[in-house]
């Protein structure tokens, strides 16, 4: 069922070492916590330098919403997640030190149960009306930049404004009416999905392929 998550009904959890908070979007099953849900998206602050927690059997993506980013040690590995580089891969049980540039930064978080399911992440960059299909079993639309967006198909229209969400219906299109502005797009597939997709490109609309459309399966 398509559903809006708008922002401001959301509440954020402080961490424990004081480092940031994490506002939960959405997770599956309702109501599942760390140790058992099979995907789950949400926004993150983070204003101190440290370690991140480890999730053994996920798979993650970061992206940099708002602030100049940081710099992710992943197993010792150097990454720079800044607003040239905004989207990094990893594995959740790496282990992963974040080294702030310049102040706090805000990130969009997807992770996703290895052995449940799988997910790809993509930005599309938004100036004017534009066509979107959800290919998905879940598909995740975010608005991490821009003031407003609505979205209309044959039966419905849902106005986001930035940080709002909605969760799409498999196959549905939708006309896109928005400013300029920044969507972030989480594909969720279950591994019974007999159209399990193989190519790491993905093409929301074939027509618009001047879009800054990234996509990432880690």
């Amino acid at each position: 069922m398509t559903m809006l998550i708008p922002f401001t009904g959301l509440v954020p959890k402080p961490w424990k070492n004081g480092g940031g908070s994490t506002t939960e979007i959405a997770v599956f099953p309702p109501d599942a916590g760390f140790e058992d849900f099979d995907w789950r998206v949400s926004l993150a602050t983070i204003a101190a330098d440290g370690p991140f927690s480890m999730f053994p059997g996920v798979e993650r993506t970061l992206a940099l919403v708002e602030g100049h980013g940081m710099t992710l040690d992943i197993d010792g590995e150097p990454n720079l997640v800044s607003p040239a580089e905004p989207v990094v891969g990893f594995d959740g049980e790496s282990r992963v030190a974040a080294k702030l540039n310049r102040g706090p930064s805000t990130d969009f978080n997807a992770m996703t149960r290895l052995d449940r399911c799988y997910h790809r992440f993509g930005r599309r960059s938004l100036d004017g009306p534009s066509k979107f299909v959800a290919r998905a079993d879940v598909t995740v639309l975010f608005l991490a930049e821009g003031e407003s967006l609505e979205l209309c198909s044959d039966e419905q229209r849902i106005n986001l404004v930035r940080y709002d969400a909605v969760l799409l219906d498999p196959g549905t299109t939708w006309q896109l009416e928005a400013g300029q502005g920044t969507i972030f797009v989480v594909d969720i597939h279950y591994y019974d999905d007999e159209q399990d997709l193989e190519d790491n490109d993905v093409d929301y609309d074939a027509d618009n392929d001047d879009d800054d459309l990234r996509a990432h399966r880690e």
